[in-house]
């Protein structure tokens, strides 16, 4: 996503209040953005703390701020500063981190963000937006840059089947439709479902949806996937994230709170920062049981039993 990122940004660089800090990142990628800024570029240097603190301080005299690493260094290294200057303070800083959930597999779990935006949920006034697909991240940008309260970004590499039609940008949208359960996913991740998803036969095919934007307080569920889980027995979601502070979590106390029934409830996430062997994103997918055969295991089981 980080072309589509660095498009974007690009296209937005014209308001000459914007400043874009680098945490001595983008190389190879975001050249066209720093050509375009110019002094409005800046690269911070390896000085996470400093830089989110700096963001914060020229958010304060109303610039428009974008923060840019790869994730876990742009969230965990200088969470003091994000919380005590930039959410306490209400301050619409963009944190956009790259290589979300697993994203840089190999490299091992310093460089895994799977706690990233329960984390950051935590903090007062903070927004997350999750794209899915490539196509997301223009909506995105613009979503997020609209907001008055601080954000995080979380991007990915969109993974969809060729000839699939990217839905145009929403918060939630659904993306396969049959008699089976209810599957909610957040993240790329999603795209590799699509084509299992579709080849299932339509009365056990899940009601398939997927969300781009958390907290959910901010995008109430819709009223047809409320039905969906009213008819079904099982709902199922599945995220690139730990099991504490997800979606999973938020979305379980959602239901509880408003009396919601969807009789079992199935949650599959990223399940450990370490492992006895490590290797690429979808290794480490299926080592958490977030791949494709994983999620339809659960999906097929269950339609089984109905």
């Amino acid at each position: 996503m980080r072309q589509q990122l660095c498009d974007a940004l690009v296209s937005r660089s014209v308001n000459p209040d914007m400043v874009f800090l680098t945490g001595d990142l983008g190389f190879m990628a975001l050249e066209p953005l720093q050509q375009g800024m110019q002094a409005r570029f800046i690269n911070a240097g390896v000085a996470e703390q400093n830089m989110v603190s700096v963001a914060a301080a020229m958010a304060r005299e109303g610039l428009d701020l974008w923060v840019y690493s790869i994730a876990p260094f742009c969230y965990a290294r200088p969470f003091e500063q994000i919380r005590n200057d930039v959410a306490f303070h209400n301050l619409p800083v963009k944190l956009i981190g790259n290589g979300g959930g697993y994203g840089y597999g190999v490299m091992g779990p310093t460089h895994h963000a799977i706690e990233d935006y329960g984390i950051l949920l935590t903090l007062p006034n903070m927004r997350v937006f999750i794209p899915v697909f490539d196509e997301d991240v223009d909506a995105v940008i613009s979503h997020a840059g609209a907001a008055q309260n601080p954000s995080y970004l979380r991007l990915g590499r969109g993974e969809i089947p060729l000839g699939f039609e990217v839905p145009k940008y929403a918060p939630w949208r659904q993306l396969t439709a049959g008699g089976g359960m209810v599957v909610i996913v957040a993240g790329p991740v999603a795209g590799t479902y699509i084509d299992a998803f579709q080849s299932l036969p339509e009365e056990i095919r899940p009601n398939f949806w997927i969300v781009s934007e958390l907290p959910l307080e901010k995008n109430p569920l819709p009223l047809e996937l409320l039905k969906q889980m009213s008819a079904r027995q099982d709902l199922c979601v599945v995220e690139e994230h730990v099991r504490r502070g997800g979606l999973g979590s938020e979305l379980a106390l959602l239901l509880l709170e408003k009396k919601i029934e969807v009789g079992a409830f199935h949650h599959l996430y990223a399940r450990a920062h370490h492992y006895a062997t490590y290797g690429s994103q979808n290794f480490l997918r299926a080592q958490s049981g977030i791949d494709v055969k994983s999620v339809l295991a659960v999906v097929a089981q269950k339609s089984l039993e109905f």
